[in-house]
């Protein structure tokens, strides 16, 4: 049983996606650990839209940091109309500070005093032990212990969840021919994304040398937008664009269906593996020993993060300017891994309907 109760319990994580992806391993956990106990999760709307629907999830509380003061006494009303047994403040930062702090609890679990930043440990009442440095998923999963809930089996349940997702996931995958293999052709930051004439390449290689048809996905800000024109201009089989095609939950259905996604370091690629689907992911600005593919396809990653050799420990620590080290060729050689050691062991969940 758990140390304090878990009857009503309220979440703060307003963003990014791929943090997101992350809390839902702690979600299953607890709610395994009391099956009646009702979720109220605060969140921002971009990020919302992955989770809205989801059967673990009991009622989702928006903040829209864009309406600047005004979103704060917006989520600060809808808070005061609740009381809960436990809030978990997952966010270190002061704004999720002032959040957790309008909050009604008795237990109000936070990070230590060392991981939490801008003072936010200020706003909690109880607080996880100090940790050396993890990956970001079993950092959440430490406030599962510190809660005496077991959290060993690690589950996301972010597949498609009704009918409707699944009709649309069967629409999308019926006008193709072979197995698709989407690119996420850039990230929140541009220091993240890849080189656009190189995914280019790539597509080429993906259509003629490996059987797939390479399918751009995203959103559609200006530079995916962007990186979206010059993939199409450059590329001789020329890809197909599925940007903001669905949104979030599009996205999902778009990656579930899968042979291969090839992801930078971005949220796509936690929920690729969070639906158990191989991803060669690129990823140099942020320490992937933190935020790489948590426990699977690690083998099929490309560290640009660290300098041959180098055994760097896990941090905080970002590193600029080393995407363009990533090479067309250490990706179509992660390609060759996936076909020659993944391939067979995961096969698309759709089969692709044959063209008439």
């Amino acid at each position: 049983m758990s140390r304090v109760p878990m009857d009503r319990v309220c979440i703060v994580m307003m963003s990014a996606v791929g943090d997101v992806v992350h809390v839902l391993p702690l979600l299953t956990a607890l709610k395994r650990a009391n099956p009646a106990m009702h979720v109220t999760w605060v969140l921002q709307p971009g990020p919302a839209g992955l989770v809205r629907g989801h059967p673990l999830v009991d009622e989702i509380l928006l903040f829209d940091r864009t309406k600047g003061l005004g979103g704060f006494l917006e989520i600060r009303r809808a808070l005061h109309a609740h009381r809960f047994d436990l809030v978990i403040n997952l966010q270190v930062y002061f704004k999720a500070g002032i959040i957790t702090g309008f909050t009604q609890a008795p237990v109000k679990l936070g990070f230590d005093r060392a991981r939490a930043r801008d003072a936010n440990w200020l706003f909690t009442t109880h607080r996880i032990p100090p940790h050396a440095m993890q990956h970001v998923q079993d950092q959440y999963l430490e406030f599962a212990e510190w809660l005496g809930v077991d959290s060993q089996s690690v589950t996301w349940g972010l597949g498609p969840w009704n009918e409707a997702e699944r009709v649309w996931q069967r629409e999308f995958m019926a006008r193709f021919d072979r197995p698709i293999a989407p690119i996420v052709v850039a990230t929140s930051k541009p220091v993240k994304d890849w080189i656009p004439e190189r995914w280019a390449e790539v597509c080429d290689a993906l259509w003629s040398d490996f059987g797939l048809q390479p399918v751009l996905v995203g959103a559609r800000s200006a530079r995916e937008v962007q990186a979206e024109r010059v993939i199409l201009e450059r590329a001789r089989h020329r890809p197909m664009s599925a940007l903001g095609a669905g949104g979030l939950r599009g996205l999902v259905g778009i990656l579930d269906a899968s042979a291969l996604v090839l992801s930078p370091d971005t949220g796509p690629l936690h929920i690729t593996v969070a639906l158990d689907r191989p991803v060669v992911s690129l990823i140099a600005y942020s320490n992937p020993k933190r935020i790489g593919p948590y426990r699977r396809f690690g083998d099929l990653m490309i560290d640009a993060y660290g300098d041959p050799g180098e055994d760097y420990p896990i941090s905080m620590e970002n590193r600029p300017d080393r995407m363009p080290r990533i090479t067309v060729q250490q990706v179509l050689d992660r390609v060759e891994r996936w076909r020659t050691h993944y391939a067979a062991a995961y096969p698309p969940r759709l089969t692709p309907a044959p063209k008439s």
